[in-house]
C-alpha cells in the first residue's frame, strides 16, 4: 500500500505537469499503478485529498525550506542559502505556476497560496531586518519575492542560472 506522501507527491507531479483538471483519483491511480482502495485509505475524498495535497505543497516548499535554512549562523547566510535552495529544484516553477493557476478559480487553494506568500514574505522581512540594510528591509523582501514569482511567470520564464546571478545583483545591491 502506498504511503499518505507517496500519493501527494504524486498529485503535486501532476499538478505541476499538467493542471489542476489532472488531478483525480483516476489519474492518480493510473499514474500510481494502484486501485482507488489505498487513495481512501489516506483521504476523504477529493477536498480531503485536496485540502492534504495544498498542506503538503506548503510543507515542502515552504516550511521544510525554512527549517533548513535555519541552521545557519547569521541572517545573511541565511539568505543566500534558501535562495540557493529555491533555485536549486528544476520542478519547482511550474509546481508554482500551477498552484497561482489554480488559485484564480478556486477560495480553498487561494486561502492557501495566501497563507504561502504571507510565510515565505514574513521570512524574507525576518532575514532583511537582520541585514542592518539602508532600504526599507520590509520592501527589499518583498523585491526578492517578486523577483522569483515574475520570473517565473513571464513567457519564456527565466533560467535559473539567470535568476542567480539576477538574484546576485540584487544581493550586491546591500553588501
Amino acid at each position: 500500500m502506498l504511503s499518505r506522501t507517496e500519493w501527494l507527491d504524486a498529485g503535486l507531479e501532476l499538478l505541476a505537469g499538467e493542471g489542476a483538471p489532472a488531478v483525480t483519483i483516476e489519474r492518480l491511480t493510473s499514474a500510481l499503478g494502484v486501485t482507488k482502495g489505498s487513495y481512501y485509505h489516506h483521504f476523504k475524498g477529493a477536498s480531503g485529498y485536496k485540502a492534504a495535497l495544498l498542506e503538503h505543497f506548503e510543507a515542502q516548499y515552504t516550511t521544510r525550506l525554512i527549517d533548513t535554512v535555519e541552521g545557519d549562523r547569521d541572517d545573511g547566510e541565511k539568505l543566500r542559502h534558501l535562495l540557493r535552495l529555491v533555485l536549486a529544484d528544476p520542478d519547482s516553477a511550474a509546481l508554482e505556476i500551477a498552484v497561482r493557476a489554480w488559485a484564480l478559480q478556486d477560495p480553498e487553494v487561494r486561502a492557501a497560496q495566501e497563507r504561502v506568500d504571507k510565510a515565505r514574505t514574513a521570512y524574507l522581512e525576518k532575514l532583511c531586518r537582520g541585514l542592518g540594510m539602508d532600504v526599507d528591509p520590509d520592501r527589499f523582501a518583498q523585491l526578492l519575492y517578486l523577483i522569483l514569482i515574475g520570473a517565473e511567470q513571464v513567457v519564456p520564464p527565466i533560467g535559473k542560472q539567470d535568476l542567480r546571478e539576477i538574484y546576485d545583483l540584487v544581493l550586491r545591491l546591500i553588501d
